[in-house]
């Protein structure tokens, strides 16, 4: 039988391994979504399964206000969270939520990600900022969210782990992947001195660069991986 979403449900199973493989979280946890404007639904990883074995049939779909539309498994706690980013930044098609390493740990010392590398201009902004501590899964967690939420394309969430959007789902992956490096980065050098952080004009500079690089095709926006 047909399902909805099927293509989105696919993407959620592939990036999840992929999330997985590139070490951006560790066992379950971390959840991916997609966001079909047409018909208003979010297809979301379900909660606590090994991304190695979810299928398609696995993925849950609810609408932006939590309702389960169609699906057989328990959603992510974190479903109030990725609806928030879809009410927030219309253009978002997918979100990524993760506890990757490095951005985990600037999280639990709520302090953002700035440009010290160029690298951050993937992200849309020259600084990624932490959002305030709440319960994971909590509906106070989609508030904090709200109220920090910036220009770019992620951000920290205080004690936690960090989250990634973009207009595509391998769009919000790259991001993910970018901000987790730069954060490694930032991390790095704040061990040996203090990092020379980048100016946002200085990044204003890259993120418009960005917007031609590599293969654009005719009517794309330029927004690939780097």
């Amino acid at each position: 039988r047909s399902m909805l979403m099927e293509k989105e449900r696919q993407e959620i199973v592939d990036y999840g391994k992929k999330m997985s493989s590139a070490g951006l979280s560790k066992g379950t946890s971390g959840n991916i979504s997609a966001y079909d404007p047409v018909c208003g639904y979010m297809a979301i990883s379900p909660s606590g399964l090994d991304y190695f074995e979810t299928a398609a049939e696995d993925i849950v779909i609810l609408d932006l206000n939590g309702n389960l539309i169609e699906g057989s498994r328990k959603p992510s706690s974190e479903h109030a969270l990725h609806a928030t980013i879809y009410k927030l930044h219309p253009d978002a098609r997918g979100v990524v939520h993760a506890h990757s390493t490095y951005c985990t740990t600037f999280a639990c010392l709520k302090q953002p990600i700035e440009a010290v590398h160029y690298l951050l201009a993937g992200a849309q902004t020259s600084c990624v900022p932490c959002a305030d501590y709440a319960t994971y899964g909590t509906e106070a967690l989609a508030e904090k969210v709200s109220e920090a939420t910036g220009e770019g394309l992620a951000m920290l969430l205080a004690n936690h782990g960090m989250v990634a959007y973009g207009p595509s789902l391998s769009k919000a992956f790259n991001v993910a992947e970018n901000v987790e490096w730069v954060a490694e980065i930032q991390w790095r050098t704040m061990c040996v001195g203090k990092p020379a952080v980048l100016s946002k004009e200085e990044i204003d500079v890259v993120i418009e660069s960005f917007k031609t690089y590599g293969q654009v095709e005719e009517g794309a926006t330029g927004k690939g991986g780097y």
